[in-house]
């Protein structure tokens, strides 16, 4: 079957009790074991439960991995990750990336030894001499947040594998839909899937999908989750549900408006630079054509004139919304620069665009108002 198929029918099973086609939400913290203490399935929510179980069956398979382990938060699912490493390891993440990701590295995972190199994962040869004796887990975001640079995942993995590393990749802005990150043969892909999974702008979530439900590093993120505790509540994992089966029509749609709209920026004379991997000229497009099908919904581009410049273009904005987050049925714009605070290292003229399900041309329409 084809994924939007998939999307539709996977973890949304008839409910044999009432033959509710949408499924019921089940808020019991704890479930009744048998009368010798047996149980069969599930036993306390924090372990498990039915709404999560349907959540994770539909994000294992968006991905095509064993297993799927969802989370409260896509931070928490890249705690996970990293948690499953040991003190003392080495692990190599790109020099542009989500900046609460590296702030998880450098203030918390490195007090207890875990050693870090940013690289530029566009480059490869920069990777390969990035490697230790010690190095276990290669990551990868792409395309990047926020320059949209490209990664060549299958040349990274391999690398990684060569070394004895895990490589995981970040797929939030690609999607399952346009990248297939496991398939290029990466171990594990995350997601926000408070992002296009979620679609609504109304839920927080995280998840890791697996290659391989058996390897070690499966297993300890399942443990972390289990005893951790940092899961999504029944409520989340229905609201995620409920989203899935629209994620590729909505998906689709927005990237058409993104493309649209990029190369429409492209010839605007107050645009220094736009970067979206579907432009010709953006520096990763032939890897980002061999690895994606399609080349998402987000861009961003950068005001001639610096931080002032980009933050008026933002304030004069009428139905871009300036609000953090992305992959909502309603655009936004931000000036990551702001966000990001002090330590970023963001172009201070860029403004990052989360393209929604308006129409393409008023979008292009508001971007022409704010920018003349």
């Amino acid at each position: 079957m084809k994924l939007e198929t998939l999307a539709v029918h996977t973890g949304h099973e008839i409910d044999p009790g009432t033959r509710a086609v949408s499924p019921p939400i089940v808020l019991s913290s704890t479930f009744e074991r048998e009368p010798n203490y047996a149980h069969d399935g599930h036993i306390y929510s924090r372990s498990s439960n039915p709404n999560r179980d349907a959540l994770e069956k539909a994000l294992a398979m968006l991905e095509d991995g064993q297993m799927a382990a969802a989370f409260a938060s896509g931070q928490a699912a890249t705690m996970s990750v990293l948690h499953a490493l040991n003190p003392g390891d080495h692990v190599i993440m790109p020099d542009e990336l989500y900046f609460a990701s590296r702030g998880l590295l450098d203030a918390h995972y490195a007090r207890w030894g875990l050693q870090a190199s940013y690289v530029d994962t566009a480059d490869v040869s920069a990777v390969r001499a990035a490697i230790r004796p010690n190095t276990k887990l290669l990551w990868i975001e792409t395309p990047s947040n926020p320059g949209l640079r490209v990664a060549d995942i299958a040349a990274l993995a391999e690398l990684a594998h060569a070394h004895g590393a895990v490589c995981a990749c970040d797929n939030t802005w690609a999607t399952p839909l346009f990248q297939q990150p496991l398939a290029l043969g990466a171990d594990v892909v995350t997601h926000s899937t408070t992002k296009f999974i979620g679609g609504h702008s109304d839920v927080l979530g995280g998840c890791v999908v697996a290659k391989d439900a058996a390897s070690e590093m499966a297993q300890r993120i399942r443990g972390y989750q289990q005893m951790g505790g940092a899961v999504p509540s029944p409520f989340d994992c229905w609201l995620l549900l409920r989203s899935i089966p629209s994620m590729p029509v909505r998906v689709r749609a927005q990237c058409a408006s993104a493309k649209k709209i990029a190369g429409w920026l492209m010839g605007h004379p107050r645009v220094e630079v736009v970067r979206y991997p579907g432009l010709p000229t953006h520096a990763q497009h032939a890897i980002a054509q061999k690895q994606m099908s399609d080349f998402g919904a987000m861009l961003s581009f950068e005001v001639k004139g610096g931080a002032q410049a980009a933050l008026a273009v933002a304030a004069k904005a009428r139905v871009f919304i300036r609000a953090t987050s992305l992959g909502g049925f309603e655009s936004l714009i931000e000036h990551r620069a702001s966000v990001e605070g002090p330590a970023t290292r963001t172009p201070q003229g860029l403004l990052r665009c989360s393209i929604g399900l308006e129409h393409g041309d008023d979008l292009i329409e508001d971007l022409r108002q704010a920018l003349e």
